[in-house]
This record gives structure tokens, sequence and C-alpha cells, in this order.
């Protein structure tokens, strides 16, 4: 229950080396610093020039970055050059900020004006981070992901269709194909200094982590407003309601709801 695989199809994912040799999922977060290392291929040193402000609309196509002579259709992020669509162009708006070389945006990925971005750091293919997103590095982010307005992500993994579209905070986690209300936090640090420990029906895991978020498996919805605690696990399908609390463990096809009784009075 407690293995990549029983939280995530990865048959055939491109990222599935993260969890190489890996008995417990949470072993994926020690893993990831060293493989985004031994996988990044920097691919913005031309964007920047030197800069961490982009001043100027620019796309990536076939390893070229490009400056002028093309236009840009906003609405389905579609990119043309003398009447040809560039397929697979990926977008850096004017106005995003890209803090160092150590960065790698994938085919047709789009960058919004206002987002900032520091290594090391890779993102996918077809992927979206938006106005004012917080990419804090050691942070890897698959294809087909959503990287929201007001997101922070810092030492996380988003696997591929992942979402997080509004005012989100994704620290030392891991997601699979899930989706996140709006306001979602996924606390990384404990209040008493001290490693996390999970206890799984009367079993203690060490995990030697002092900062580990939460793993969310395929399928998991949280509403918004919603939080979990350090070291919480949602298993598969699970759902945690909106303005609600989750602490360790839930097996697949979860339901966790606020207990709170609402009184409704009338006003005289």
């Amino acid at each position: 229950m407690l293995r990549p695989e029983s939280l995530f199809d990865l048959e055939g994912h491109k990222l599935k080396g993260l969890f190489d040799q890996a008995e417990y999922v949470w072993e994926g977060l020690k893993n990831l610093p060293e493989y985004i290392k031994n996988n990044l291929k920097p691919n913005v040193a031309e964007v920047r020039r030197g800069k961490s402000f982009v001043a100027q609309d620019m796309v990536i196509h076939d390893g070229q970055v490009l400056r002028f002579g093309f236009s840009i259709n906003t609405a389905k992020a579609i990119v043309t050059m003398d009447g040809t669509i560039l397929k697979d162009a990926a977008i850096i708006y004017a106005g995003a900020s890209l803090m160092d070389d150590e960065i790698y945006i994938g085919l047709g990925t789009v960058v919004e004006p206002g987002a900032l971005i520091k290594g090391p750091t890779i993102i996918g293919d077809h992927t979206e981070v938006r106005q004012g997103a917080y990419v804090r590095g050691n942070v890897l982010i698959g294809d087909k992901c959503l990287v929201g307005h007001a997101t922070e992500m810092k030492s996380a993994v988003m696997l591929s269709e992942s979402k997080a579209g509004h005012f989100a905070y994704i620290g030392d986690s891991i997601l699979g194909k899930v989706n996140l209300g709006a306001g979602t936090k996924l606390a990384n640090l404990k209040i008493i200094e001290s490693k996390v420990v999970l206890n799984i029906n009367g079993k203690k895991y060490e995990t030697s982590l002092r900062k580990f978020g939460a793993i969310l498996a395929d399928g998991v919805e949280t509403g918004c407003n919603s939080v979990t605690t350090p070291g919480t696990i949602l298993g598969k399908n699970t759902l945690l309601y909106p303005n609600g609390t989750a602490r360790g463990y839930y097996p697949p096809n979860s339901i966790i709801k606020l207990k709170q009784t609402q009184i409704i009075e009338t006003r005289k």
C-alpha cells in the first residue's frame, strides 16, 4: 500500500525512474535532487542571456529560441511563423522571471507573465505555468500539468496531468493525476521539531524526513481551502472535502469530511 506503484500508474511513465529501488513512496522525495541533476537538460540560457526578467515574448521550437517573426494565438497557445504552425513550440511570455539557467521547459509548455521559476527545475510537455506561480527549485513537473495562479511549489513533484489551479502550496510532496481545489495547502513542516513518523495500522514507519508534505495518489481530489498535515498519504481516488484537514494514511476510495454542525437561525 505504500509502494510507488500502489499509488501511481507508473507503467511506461517517463518519470518512473524517480522511484528506482524505492521500497516506500516517500523515498522519491529523497531521490528528487539527484534525479533532477541527472536528467536536467537546461534550455533557457538563450532566453535569459544572463537576466532573470523576460522582457519580450519568446518561443522555443526545435531547440531554437525565437525572438521575432512569429505570432501567438494566446487563447489556444498556438505559435505561427510565415503562416505555418510551429508544432510543440513552448511559449515564454514577457513578464515571466527565470532566475537561473538550470531550468528545462518542455514542448508546447506555456509560462505566463508574472510566473517566477528558480532552478533546478524540469517542466514537462504541454504544461501551463500561470501568472503568479512561484516555482522555487528542486521541482519536477510532468506532462499536461497545471501550476496555477499564486501556487507555490518547492522540492516537489507533479507526475502527469496534475492540476493545482489556484492558491495552492505544494512543498516536499508528490502528486499523481490529481486536482487540487483553490487554496489547498500541503503542509510540510511539523510545528514540533522532529522528523516525520507515520503510524499506520499500529506500525511505525520512520521516514527520516524533517520536511515531508503529502503524497496524493492518482484520482485524488481536494476541496477548496483543504489542508494536509506533514506526512499525509491519500490513496487512489480519495476525496478531501472543502475546509477539511487530512492527517496520516487514508486507503483508496476514502472520503474525508469536515466534522462540524452548522446552525442556521433567522435574524430578528
